[in-house]
């Protein structure tokens, strides 16, 4: 198959193509780097600038992208990341979607992120029992939490997403909670399928645990309380505080992607997503190195991805106490530690591991160039 993906968050449709390839199709991927997160494009990076005003930056990212985009032709499959795949607005999205869709076979949406679906499932239909945008019933108003509401529930991105999710062949979210949305939604065009993680090339063996028990945590300020790691960021400094001869901690900030994973390595538990119900791609990345995981870790995720008996992940609540609580029984009871860590090493390598998820992905590729072909 001829397979076109969209966009690179945090690595994800890097490790699919390298599975994809590795199963002998052909694939190109666009993307920008993320802005300071400088995640790794090995094909083609279409980036808009930010040193130069928003006319400008439009006509230099047109510029760039138009020749690139009049390529996009003759595809099987084309994935996007998320509707708004482009660095465009609503309005001009909607004629690159038109052309893309108007000249490759099947189209497929993947829900990485927040959009308009998932955002009215949770604020207007009560999805989630708990998210960054809802908790005890009650909408957040957090600044960076609001924006996202500003922008996919109320601007003129809403009837293009609207448009996208309608018109396209399939939609694969890759998280529960995204599932849970679309699945209210679109139940016959929704497909979960889990995140695809390259596991590090000689496999941790060596699960013992310090003297002291070393915390991560890394901070994006413009999304501190979508993240949750306000919350997480006092919890874990208080128990630092508290226990200092137990515990230390590691912080870093709006570091570059390669960067932030060799500060993370030889931690032994990382605070990430607190609003979760499922690991991210940072957490899988970290859960990959034998390193535990506090976060997402709800009964939920477990079932969608079948697992009966691995339960690596520390669950917390989104609340400082919860988190504050978990952490004091993992330090005061650090013997634990190893088993978590083994467990978070089997838990991707059984569910999550690139050539797995790959074939999973071209199992559905297959299905809907079939079903392409029979509707000739």
């Amino acid at each position: 198959m001829r397979i076109l993906l969209f966009g690179n968050p945090s690595m994800y449709h890097s490790n699919l193509a390298k599975g994809l390839r590795e199963l002998g199709h052909e694939v190109r991927l666009i993307s920008s780097r993320f802005g300071w997160r400088q995640f790794p494009v090995d094909d083609i990076q279409l980036e808009r600038r930010q040193d130069i005003n928003g006319k400008l930056a439009l006509v230099d990212y047109l510029f760039k992208a138009l020749p690139v985009l009049r390529k996009c032709k003759g595809y099987d499959i084309v994935e996007v990341h998320h509707p708004m795949f482009l660095d465009l607005r609503g309005t001009m999205m909607k004629s690159f979607y038109r052309y893309i869709r108007k000249h490759n076979k099947r189209f497929v949406m993947c829900s990485v992120g927040d959009d308009f679906n998932t955002l009215n499932q949770i604020i207007n239909h009560d999805v989630l029992r708990y998210s960054e945008q809802k908790i005890n019933g009650k909408v957040q108003d957090a600044e960076d939490v609001k924006s996202m509401r500003d922008l996919y529930l109320e601007g003129e991105c809403v009837p293009y997403c609207k448009h996208v999710a309608n018109d396209c062949d399939a939609i694969v979210p890759v998280l529960y909670e995204y599932w849970a949305c679309y699945n209210n939604v679109y139940p016959e065009k929704n497909h979960f399928i889990p995140l695809p993680v390259v596991m590090p090339e000689e496999n941790p063996k060596d699960f013992s645990i310090g003297e002291k028990v070393k915390f991560f945590i890394g901070l994006q300020r413009e999304r501190m309380h979508v993240k949750g790691t306000d919350v997480m960021l006092k919890a874990v400094e208080d128990i630092v505080r508290d226990y200092p001869e137990l515990c230390e901690l590691q912080v870093v900030e709006n570091v570059p992607y390669k960067e932030y994973e060799r500060i993370m390595n030889g931690s032994d538990i990382i605070l990430d997503q607190l609003y979760s119900y499922t690991p991210s791609m940072n957490s899988l990345l970290a859960m990959s190195k034998g390193i535990v995981v506090v976060g997402g870790g709800e009964p939920e995720n477990y079932e969608i991805i079948g697992e009966k008996g691995l339960r690596p992940i520390i669950n917390v609540q989104p609340t400082y106490q919860s988190v504050y609580e978990e952490l004091k029984k993992l330090i005061h009871h650090k013997k634990r530690i190893p088993e978590l860590k083994r467990q978070s090493v089997e838990y991707v390598r059984r569910h999550h591991d690139y050539r797995k998820v790959a074939k999973q992905y071209e199992a559905l590729y297959l299905d809907l160039l079939s079903s392409c072909e029979s509707n000739r």
